[in-house]
């Protein structure tokens, strides 16, 4: 172990990035799970992705507005189509929504085939660039969050589906681009998990599993030199099994008196 390797110039804009994750994914993974539609997440993400894939492919300045604005539109596509299906066929919506994530995904492939460089592209869609994340894309992805939070917190009750799936769609689109597809199904399912009905206090926790999940997966990277974004995923499984674990004993305790 090196001390070295906590490098407060790079990891201090990756955990401010996971932090920023964090505040929007928490409340949308749970709003997630309670609608049943466990893998909108990973279909949206994946499709966010294949946008982003396209502006390359077309030699746009990476991060810039034709790239966003590319990114943006397909998930936007994506989410008013699965809010359309989701109204006419609910009953195999979860079937449509693994269709879009095999033909996103598949689509990405395809557009990479001849791409020299496809491979990398691919793994850094797939597992992102968290410690390569900097105060640029911060800023701006903090605002776009606050945007979502205002809206979602202060009148996402009082609106429409389709209000939730336009802030999901938004939200995803910066995530993807910040922590990658996995990190980004991760961050919303499984704390949204850990706090399966609670009856009090549910976002609270989910915030702390997630911020736990994210420091865990942090130290673990540093210490043994690990990719950022594919040890993050494990630090949210462990700091979800272990506020699964504590509730079960508490549970039994409380049995028991």
């Amino acid at each position: 172990m090196s001390w070295a390797a906590f490098d407060l110039s790079i990891l201090g804009p990756a955990f401010i990035a996971g932090l920023l994750v964090t505040a929007t994914h928490v409340p949308l993974g749970q709003r997630v799970l309670q609608r049943g539609i466990i893998f909108l997440d990973l279909s949206i993400a994946q499709i966010a992705g294949l946008g982003l894939i396209i502006a390359y492919s077309l030699d746009l300045e990476p991060g810039g507005w034709q790239v966003q604005l590319i990114a943006i539109s397909a998930a936007i596509l994506g989410v008013l189509f699965l809010h359309y299906t989701e109204k006419h066929w609910p009953e195999i919506q979860e079937a449509i929504i693994g269709s879009l994530f095999v033909l996103a995904s598949s689509g990405s492939i395809l557009l990479l085939a001849t791409n020299p460089h496809g491979g990398e592209q691919l793994k850094e869609l797939l597992v992102g660039q968290i410690l390569w994340v900097d105060f640029d894309q911060i800023v701006a992805v903090a605002i776009l969050y606050s945007v979502i939070l205002v809206i979602w917190f202060g009148f996402s009750k009082r609106s429409s589906s389709l209000v939730f799936y336009i802030l999901f769609a938004l939200t995803i689109t910066a995530s993807v681009q910040l922590v990658g597809v996995y990190l980004v199904f991760a961050s919303l399912i499984l704390p949204a998990l850990a706090v399966r009905n609670m009856p009090e206090n549910a976002l609270v926790y989910g915030y702390v599993v997630s911020v736990i999940g994210y420091v865990v997966g942090f130290v673990l990277a540093a210490i043994f030199d690990l990719p950022a974004g594919a040890i993050i995923v494990y630090g949210l499984a462990l700091a979800a099994l272990g506020l699964v674990a504590y509730r079960n004993v508490s549970g039994k305790i409380n049995q028991n008196q």
